[in-house]
């Protein structure tokens, strides 16, 4: 069953709509709190290259100009370890602490930087808010419809992160359990909703395809996406999928832009009106 919505970013950056399947999804609200980085995951060659004791933390690689980064002293190519005594795992987890931390409190880092650790002290900040802009999917203005994609699973967990990209122009999430069962796939990331005109939806991606892999690489969240993207600026990438559990490639032209990614939480809830798998297999 495919739908279409109009979706709105308001300013607290809460989405809602519904899931796949047997939930209902309630949003978390998202402050605007920020700090004013990019960031990326750190994988076992990163690691070794930052001479990294482990693999854990996320990278800066920006640092927006008169942001509370930048006034902290933070830099690119800084690794960060801790917030506010809490170890890092990963960009997901990374951005939810963030924009859970009320705008104006202080938090201690630790970051990595030139072969040791060191604490830096950073003032949370509230984002203003973008003006609208053509082709933005963040902007302010109504967003264009996306199709929705939605399926029942009895055993969806009772929180996920989801992300939406700029640059693809796709929302999604990571597929595991029963849910990458029905999909026919190991592992992958489900695309939830495609916007109208961007680079995902002229390159033939659709709500209800499962990504798999971009630019040869194998992708199991969002995160992995996020990062592979953020490298191929300005090329055509080749995204291998499946839809109706058959593997499909399809060639994105990606813009040259440097396009910010948003993760949050959603929270679900069950939704006895949601159609079994069995219903909605006919209908897809």
């Amino acid at each position: 069953m495919r739908t279409i919505e109009t979706a709105l970013l308001v300013s607290t950056l809460a989405v809602s709509g519904m899931l796949a399947g047997q939930v209902k999804v309630a949003t978390t609200p998202m402050s605007s709190s920020f700090i004013g980085v990019g960031i990326q995951e750190i994988d076992s060659e990163r690691a070794k290259t930052l001479k990294l004791r482990e693999e854990a933390g996320v990278e800066i690689t920006r640092v927006d100009p008169d942001s509370p980064a930048e006034k902290a002293g933070l830099k690119t190519g800084d690794v960060v370890l801790q917030y506010n005594g809490q170890r890092v795992e990963g960009i997901e987890q990374f951005s939810r602490m963030v924009h859970e931390t009320p705008a104006g409190r202080e938090v201690k880092l630790e970051i990595w930087r030139n072969g040791a650790s060191q604490s830096v002290t950073v003032k949370v900040g509230a984002r203003r808010m973008p003006k609208p802009f053509p082709g933005d999917g963040f902007s302010l203005a109504p967003m264009p419809p996306m199709e929705r994609f939605d399926v029942r699973i009895p055993d969806v967990p009772r929180s996920y992160m989801s992300w939406r990209s700029a640059a693809l122009g796709v929302e999604a999430e990571s597929l595991e359990g029963q849910l990458a069962e029905y999909f026919g796939v190991k592992e992958g990331v489900l695309v939830r909703s495609v916007t109208k005109g961007s680079a995902g939806e002229k390159a033939g991606i659709k709500a209800g395809d499962v990504i798999t892999r971009v630019d040869e690489s194998k992708v199991a969240t969002p995160a992995d996406i996020s990062s592979r993207v953020r490298t191929l600026r300005g090329k055509s990438v080749p995204v291998v999928l499946m839809r109706d559990r058959k593997e499909m490639t399809l060639s994105v032209a990606l813009d040259d832009q440097d396009r910010a990614d948003w993760f949050w939480e959603r929270k679900l809830a069950p939704n006895p009106q949601a159609k079994p798998i069995t219903a909605i297999q006919q209908e897809l």
